[in-house]
């Protein structure tokens, strides 16, 4: 039951998605499991990633829209970038404390591509492996060591 309010969210959003796409941003899905979307992104032209295409992973909870979707990269592609983890976990606000219902699936995206868009120098984030080798699997789960807050609190993303 709860779910189906989601579900209903989840259409409106992606009917906004399929039928007026912005540039940059295809749905993959065939929305089968709407708990889980695949959306392809590409890199804008003129920036370090133009051509390059990328694939995130959409994870909703019963609590979408007021608890922000999980959000990674997935796939062999994975940019390389200061705010992105080599295991697809992306260090953005959005995504933790500054989510809002009001944000959507296409917000994130265009967040997303625009962060990649300012990048000025591909490089890890300066605790990639540390982070890889002890994060959760759910990135809005994971924290930081003898801190009380979610790594994403210290990013300036």
């Amino acid at each position: 039951m709860a779910f189906d309010l989601v579900r209903k969210r989840l259409t409106k959003e992606l009917k906004v998605l399929t039928e007026n796409p912005t540039p940059g941003i295809r749905v993959v899905d065939d929305f089968t499991d709407m708990r889980k979307i695949r959306i392809d992104i590409e890199g804008a032209s003129g920036t370090l990633y133009e051509g390059e295409k990328f694939q995130l992973l959409f994870k909703f909870s019963d609590q979408y829209p007021f608890d922000s979707p999980q959000v990674t990269f997935i796939g062999s592609n994975i940019p390389l970038h200061p705010h992105i983890y080599s295991n697809g976990h992306i260090c953005l606000s959005i995504l933790t404390d500054d989510w809002s219902p009001a944000l959507s699936i296409n917000a994130v995206c265009l967040s997303i591509l625009s962060m990649l868009s300012s990048c000025k120098d591909k490089s890890c984030p300066p605790d990639n492996d540390w982070y890889v080798r002890t994060a959760s699997s759910d990135p809005k789960k994971t924290l930081l060591p003898n801190v009380n807050r979610k790594i994403s609190n210290d990013c300036t993303m």
